[in-house]
């Protein structure tokens, strides 16, 4: 299995369109149940105050990040609000050096070997293959036979607690997990249940890689 990179759990919790009202709730939960790296993305309601409000409550106990991170400007945006971490939607080399400048880890998203290779080169420190239900496992093992091993590859777009353990075992650090995790206004209590499970179906996974 290829380095995990630098959460403890390699699951990214993406709490897409996510509510300054209900962001300390379902942050809390996810991290109670085992996630360390939460991602709001930037096309969600108000991100700047669910971000501020994420980093100042529970920045000591998780990695609080943002995701589809586009320009400059937003980085700026977010380093002063504490953002530890970037994830962005496509493979831009000079908003990856820019973030990195920054002091910003960056996941960067990407599709194909050339892509990865130009934001590695740009400073990338973990990658995520983007859609990853559309290009399947076999890509994930097929890029990992090319990449640097010490550059983790995070899977996102379609991941499910039961498709999760098949992109491990060919080679997947961890994943981004989205809309299967966190639907806007949904409740707490499904916000958990589903975190359970997708924690269960990684270690599940990690334990049959090991044997």
């Amino acid at each position: 299995m290829s380095n995990a990179g630098p959460f403890k759990l390699p699951l990214v919790a993406i709490l897409r369109g996510i509510t300054p009202e209900d962001t300390l709730a379902h942050v809390g939960a996810l991290i109670d149940a085992g996630f360390d790296a939460i991602e709001i993305p930037l096309n969600s309601p108000r991100w700047e105050q669910s971000i501020g409000l994420a980093h100042r409550e529970y920045g000591d106990r998780a990695w609080i990040g943002a995701g589809t991170v586009l320009r400059n400007a937003d980085v700026d945006i977010l380093a002063e609000l504490g953002t530890r971490f970037i994830v962005t939607p496509n493979t831009r080399p000079s908003l990856i050096r820019y973030a990195v400048e920054r002091g910003l880890l960056v996941v960067a998203g990407f599709a194909t070997a050339s892509e990865a290779f130009d934001a590695i080169d740009a400073g990338a420190q973990v990658l995520k293959l983007f859609p990853a239900a559309t290009y399947g496992a076999a890509h994930v093992r097929a890029l990992r036979s090319v990449l640097p091993a010490q550059v983790p590859v995070y899977v996102v777009g379609g991941v499910t607690p039961g498709t999760l353990a098949g992109f491990i075992a060919q080679g997947a650090a961890g994943a981004g997990i989205g809309g299967d995790l966190y639907k806007p206004g949904q409740s707490l209590e499904t916000t958990q249940s589903q975190a359970r499970a997708f924690v269960q179906a990684y270690q599940d996974a990690y334990q049959d890689i090991r044997g």
